[in-house]
C-alpha cells in the first residue's frame, strides 16, 4: 500500500481538532491504563496496524504487561486476566467500534454503571470514539508504522 498524505500537512486544522479531543482525553478521571486497552481493542477491530504499534508501545511504557496485550483480542477467554471494570470496558469499546451491528447494548451500559459514573462513561464513550476517528484517518491515508 502506498502512503497517500499526510492530513495534518493537508489540512492542519482537522488535525487541530483531533488534538482537541487528545487533550481532553489527558485530563479525564479514566485512567491511561484503561485508555491504552480501548486504544488497542478498537484497533485490532479496525485492523490499524499504525494505531496498534503506537499503542502497544504507549501501554509497554506505561506499565501494561505484554501478556495481557497478546491475549486482548482473546479478552472473553482470558477474563482472570482483566478485571470486571475492564472488561465492562473492553464490551463498551467492541459494542461502540462496531456500531453497525447493535450499538452499545443496555446490558453492556448496565455493567459499566456498575463500576463507572456517568461522567466516567461519557469518559469512556469519547476515548472509544476518538480511536475510532485515529484508526479511519491512518488506514484511509495509508500510515506506515513508525511514520
Amino acid at each position: 500500500m502506498q502512503k497517500r498524505f499526510n492530513i495534518n500537512n493537508v489540512d492542519p486544522q482537522a488535525y487541530k481538532a483531533m488534538f482537541g479531543l487528545e487533550s481532553y482525553l489527558a485530563k479525564v478521571e479514566i485512567s491511561k491504563s484503561l485508555k491504552e486497552l480501548i486504544k488497542l481493542r478498537a484497533s485490532q477491530i479496525n485492523g490499524c496496524a499504525y494505531c496498534l504499534d503506537m499503542h502497544s508501545k504507549d501501554a509497554l511504557k506505561n506499565g501494561e504487561t505484554a501478556q495481557r496485550i497478546f491475549i486482548l483480542s482473546a479478552w472473553k477467554e482470558a477474563t482472570e486476566f482483566f478485571s470486571e471494570e475492564e472488561q465492562a470496558v473492553l464490551l463498551m469499546t467492541e459494542e461502540i467500534t462496531l456500531i453497525h451491528d447493535k450499538g452499545l447494548s443496555e446490558e453492556t451500559y448496565q455493567k459499566a454503571a456498575k463500576f463507572f459514573s456517568e461522567n466516567q462513561i461519557a469518559q469512556i464513550i469519547m476515548a472509544i470514539v476518538t480511536i475510532n476517528a485515529w484508526n479511519r484517518i491512518a488506514i484511509s491515508t495509508h500510515l506506515k508504522i513508525g511514520e
